[in-house]
């Protein structure tokens, strides 16, 4: 599959009806996430290997992993709706993706990559400590879009945790309108795509 035919498919994908602001649930734009995996595939962290999305909303990077090559994929999303999304998703396009609904607190196993779009504290203060912190865990390569500007909070975190970081690349990330307190038809605003090596 080609990048282009990547990011087609995840355009094609279902998203989420109703949104809890507490969970920060923003769709991760099917170009960034089609970027995001092909970083993760052209480092062979992606075919043949077992990957987990924590977080996985509507399911594009766990459906995006299983379309290029992933031999396991695992989502998990706190918001039951999203997974029924997520799992509609995956069989429309006949692919064989495991969707969990829980706190990726409870998630256990292991993995070889983590790709995830975690929550960035704007809404519940530090809620994307308990995603850093499951991916160092469950695998020792994580892919992982953090706001830009807290790399130096993140690269202490997961110093502190016996991981390294380095920035990969930076992303414009569209933000539509979803919730009350929003005052825009849109927002942009800078992501920062990190890769945690434990």
């Amino acid at each position: 599959m080609k990048k282009r035919q990547l990011e087609m498919a995840l355009q094609s994908l279902r998203p989420l009806g109703t949104r809890e602001a507490r969970l920060e649930q923003y769709s991760t734009p099917a170009e960034v996430a089609a970027d995001v995996l092909w970083e993760a595939f052209s480092a062979g962290d992606v075919s043949g290997r077992a990957v987990a999305d924590l977080g996985t909303g509507n399911g594009v990077f766990a459906i995006g992993a299983k379309l290029l090559g992933a031999q396991r994929v695992l989502g998990i999303d706190l918001d039951p709706e999203a997974i029924r999304v997520a799992e509609r998703n995956a069989q429309v396009l006949s692919l064989g993706v495991e969707f969990v609904a829980g706190s990726v607190d409870e998630l256990s196993g292991s993995f070889d990559t983590v790709i995830q779009n975690p929550p960035f504290g704007a809404q519940t203060r530090h809620a994307d400590r308990a995603f850093i912190r499951k991916a160092l865990e469950l695998a020792p390569r994580t892919y992982s879009l953090h706001n830009d500007g807290t790399q130096g909070f993140v690269s202490k975190l997961v110093s502190s945790l016996g991981g390294g970081v380095r920035t990969v690349k930076r992303y414009k990330f569209e933000i539509p309108y979803a919730f009350e307190f929003h005052r825009k038809a849109t927002e942009t605003i800078s992501v920062v795509l990190l890769r945690f090596d434990r």
